[in-house]
């Protein structure tokens, strides 16, 4: 953000604009959005990726400095009398507002809706959020910030309280309502005819901010050590300006910081980076693909890679983990109990950190990157498997691994079932898609409820997965299922009997009451108070008040029932 606000002074500066209002359009340039990154994201099911993480880190940052900004642009704009006061003014500002969070949070609210939901009404525990936002909305309008600021300020202090998963429940059916209310809204601001008066001018100012905001997102995502292409898609993730800018612009219009004109320019810029915004992520894979040919420094292109520590991997014949998730922790706790040589290829630094000290040959490292596998012993090695998050790199490390070992096997673990013909083409072996194996899961424990055997449930898999994921066409047309026994064979009843006081029945071993021979009724089990024989022996012998589950057809349950004398239950 600093980099950003620091160049957009430069250029503004240059173009003969004021010192203030300069830093001022630093403030709005540097904010991105995050209603429109995390969507798309979402949708691409990117968010786990690490520039995924990264770029909702920073947005995340973003969001939260728009407080001190807005509680800054008073004082830029020289409305209080003086320098030394109105710092003193902003420091005031920014304290209360750190308490109001920290109060608000910890104690206020917490109580306010536990009280609220001890008196289980849910249209209660919903209005009381509302009138929580309005009031917090309303007591910072009193102290003179903006409404903005005090809807943003009530939405952490419900966050930080323990009830904040329910609100978010019951918020989220809003939620892109509101978000649809807002862009039109931010719509109807635009002035059309000043954009056809100025096209060039305006387009030439939007690919300006794009390329500083992608350089600025870039250069700092390399600083701290990621890899040239999460760097790259980092940058062009990053490149729009946010909807927070909107409400911190609408603030400086108020103290005079932007003129109508630059507000209308400000306007049309911002809207037409967010609608490029979906397009620029789709494109943003291809566009890190093209730019690593070029010759880049390798120290470049592998970030920080190899980590502090790394020893290099002098292992043959061996399985190297791309990815330490879930999935990668057990395949390298399988491979460790079965004495496999393994290398695990992770880019979570704290990962990779908090794995060495559990001794895991663990190295720190963008699997997209031909340096990185080659550090794992690529052309040495015989079973690659890749467990990472993002489409895009996994397709790229495919790739990449069959062209540097033309006979390694290739195990790739995919989301979506979609993904897999593109795998295949790129030279995998086995692709396990995510989406499948859930679904197979699935229906094999509900097969299970249906009393299919365990034998033709097992079979069914089988087949579907030799066949290549075929979903569910190889089940065979012939198996039956049926929800309990009584579908299966619609004569037979299964009820129970209760052994009453004195009955010919009470004192009798089942071998005595030749139960099956006479009446041609199993016995299943027998519920004697809060204990259950299953199966009982032919020398089990019925006591008092024994509750007998019996399995048989309906008349010759009606025959051993009248040797009870006690009225039939039916189940």
């Amino acid at each position: 953000m600093g980099l950003t606000c620091a160049v957009t002074v430069l250029v503004a500066k240059t173009l003969g604009r004021s010192m203030v209002e300069a830093v001022f359009l630093g403030f709005l340039i540097s904010l991105s959005s995050t209603a429109i990154v995390l969507k798309v994201l979402q949708e691409r099911a990117e968010v786990e990726t690490p520039h995924g993480n990264a770029s909702l880190g920073i947005l995340i940052f973003q969001d939260l400095m728009v407080v001190p900004m807005m509680l800054f642009t008073p004082l830029l704009s020289g409305a209080s009398e003086s320098w030394g006061v109105g710092f003193l003014v902003f420091l005031a500002e920014g304290l209360g507002i750190i308490l109001l969070v920290k109060i608000g949070s910890q104690w206020v609210v917490p109580w306010i809706l536990y009280k609220v939901t001890q008196t289980r009404i849910r249209e209660l525990f919903l209005l009381s959020v509302v009138l929580i936002c309005f009031a917090v909305a309303w007591v910072t309008h009193q102290v003179g910030l903006s409404l903005s600021l005090g809807a943003f300020l009530a939405g952490l202090i419900i966050s930080e309280s323990e009830y904040s998963h329910q609100v978010i429940g019951n918020i989220i059916p809003f939620r892109d309502v509101f978000a649809s209310f807002f862009f039109i809204s931010v719509g109807m601001l635009l002035d059309i005819r000043f954009l056809w008066e100025q096209p060039g001018l305006i387009l030439l100012l939007v690919l300006g901010v794009l390329v500083l905001k992608t350089l600025a997102a870039g250069l700092t995502s390399a600083i701290i050590g990621l890899p040239a292409r999460t760097v790259i898609l980092v940058g062009l993730i990053l490149s729009q300006v946010g909807e927070f800018s909107f409400i911190l612009s609408k603030t400086g219009l108020q103290y005079g910081l932007l003129s109508s004109d630059m507000y209308q320019v400000f306007l049309e810029i911002s809207v037409i980076t967010m609608i490029a915004t979906p397009f620029i992520i789709m494109a943003a894979p291809t566009a890190a693909n093209a730019f690593l040919r070029l010759p880049l420094g390798p120290h470049f292109k592998k970030g920080s890679y190899p980590a502090p520590g790394a020893k290099k991997v002098h292992e043959k014949n061996h399985l190297i983990i791309v990815g330490f998730g879930i999935n990668g922790r057990n395949i390298a706790r399988a491979a460790k109990v079965s004495a496999i040589p393994y290398v695990i290829i992770e880019m979570n630094s704290d990962m990779v950190r908090e794995a060495r000290t559990q001794k895991e040959p663990i190295y720190y490292g963008d699997g997209t990157q031909e340096a990185v596998l080659e550090h794992a012993q690529i052309r040495s090695a015989k079973v690659i498997v890749i467990a990472i998050n993002d489409p895009a790199a996994t397709r790229r490390i495919t790739e990449l691994a069959r062209r540097l070992n033309s006979k390694i096997h290739i195990v790739v673990r995919t989301r979506f079932l979609k993904e897999m013909p593109s795998l295949y083409e790129l030279g995998a072996n086995e692709v396990i898609p995510e989406e499948f194996e859930t679904s197979v899961e699935i229906f094999s424990r509900v097969l299970s409820k249906y009393l299919h055997p365990k034998e033709e449930i097992e079979r069914f898999v089988s087949e579907i997965r030799s066949e290549g994921y075929e979903m569910f066409r190889s089940l065979s047309k012939e198996a039956h299922s049926c929800l309990d026994i009584t579908h299966c064979l619609p004569e037979v009843e299964m009820t129970t009997l209760r052994v009453g006081h004195g009955s010919s029945m009470a004192g009798r071993t089942l071998a005595e009451t030749e139960m099956r021979k006479k009446f041609n009724v199993n016995l299943l089990a027998i519920r004697r108070g809060t204990d259950l024989i299953y199966s009982p022996s032919p020398n089990e012998e019925f006591l008092d008040n024994d509750l007998l589950v019996v399995l048989g057809q309906s008349d010759n349950i009606a025959k051993l029932a009248s040797h009870f004398h006690v009225r039939e239950n039916r189940s």
